[in-house]
């Protein structure tokens, strides 16, 4: 079989952690980088804990570069603890690297992302699920990544489901409206698994406590969670420690494409005002003359959920 060559781009973040446990856990995709930035907490913390996920995980063999601190034209607003804890990995405590020859790479983010797609034209698959950041800086660079990238996924975004920032914003492009510009603008092969698909994945207590029995990455996992489950009961209501699976749906499409559905829309992001981070598709498609995106709308729900927690069950058992 051969294997889809993925470069994660990523700011963990408990979701991200799940993301990249499923990358890893899953026999379809291989992982040739890992990239942070700023986002579910400061840039410090997410390339902290990514570098522990992936000495957990025992994949220290990966490269992480560590990326953008703050956004391209505005200021660091707010970062995510409130939802992800104050390590950012659910208060389990990660303050600290878990080894000190742990370190990333001496090369930033977007230098790593350009020369990595370039010296691999057509092979690889960037998943981005944090603030684009680092995804427009590395345009900047090398505009040729439009052409030399095989896809670039991104969970962001959202069509007609509401916001989860603002009335009508998702969090990652809300952070960096400037750099999602960019990125929508560059007309890159883009697929935006938004909050349309990523909020009916829906994973609850029946999921985590299956990973609490299961091996070293569901049980994981299942350590990590509380937490986020809180901030989703306090923020939605969710009954029975439902969570969003943003992050994870995000990989879930580049390891099973079929389990979605979307269409091909001119897209362009609003970068001020109350409408900040607003992704904005041309349904009619006779208003906008801008790059189509892939857009995801429809997804086999249950079994998304379903490929989650199997593969994060069976791995490390």
């Amino acid at each position: 079989m051969s294997r889809k060559r993925i470069l994660f781009d990523t700011d963990p973040g408990v979701d991200d952690a799940m993301a990249l446990l499923l990358a890893l856990a899953s026999p379809e995709l291989e992982v040739v980088g890992v990239t942070t930035v700023f986002g579910n907490s400061t840039v410090e913390a997410t390339t902290r804990n990514a570098l522990n996920l992936l000495h957990f995980a025992g994949r220290t063999d990966i490269p992480v570069a560590r990326g953008a601190a703050r956004p391209m034209v505005l200021p660091l607003d707010r970062t995510a603890e409130h939802v992800h804890g104050e390590d950012a990995m659910g208060n389990i405590g990660w303050h600290a690297l878990l080894h000190p020859d742990l370190k990333p790479i001496d090369r930033p983010a977007a230098q790593f992302i350009a020369a990595t797609i370039m010296a691999h034209p057509g092979e690889i698959t960037l998943v981005a699920v944090g603030p684009l950041t680092n995804v427009a800086l590395a345009l900047q660079l090398e505009p040729r990544l439009v052409h030399a990238v095989r896809e670039v996924v991104i969970m962001g975004g959202t069509v007609s489901t509401p916001g989860n920032v603002s009335p009508v914003a998702e969090a990652n492009l809300y952070a960096d409206p400037h750099a999602a510009a960019v990125v929508f603008n560059a007309g890159l092969p883009l697929t935006m698994v938004g909050l349309d698909v990523t909020m009916q994945v829906k994973m609850d207590d029946s999921h985590f406590a299956r990973l609490r029995q299961a091996g070293r990455f569901g049980q994981f996992v299942a350590q990590i969670v509380p937490f986020y489950q809180e901030a989703h009961r306090r923020r939605y209501g969710y009954p029975n420690g439902q969570i969003d699976t943003h992050d994870p749906s995000a990989m879930a499409y580049a390891i099973a494409p079929s389990l979605f559905a979307g269409e091909r829309w001119s897209m362009t992001v609003v970068t001020d005002g109350p409408a900040r981070g607003m992704t904005i598709a041309d349904r009619r498609r006779r208003f906008l003359n801008t790059p189509a995106a892939y857009c995801l709308m429809h997804v086999d729900a249950p079994r998304v959920a379903q490929l989650i927690t199997e593969r994060l069950a069976a791995a490390g058992a």
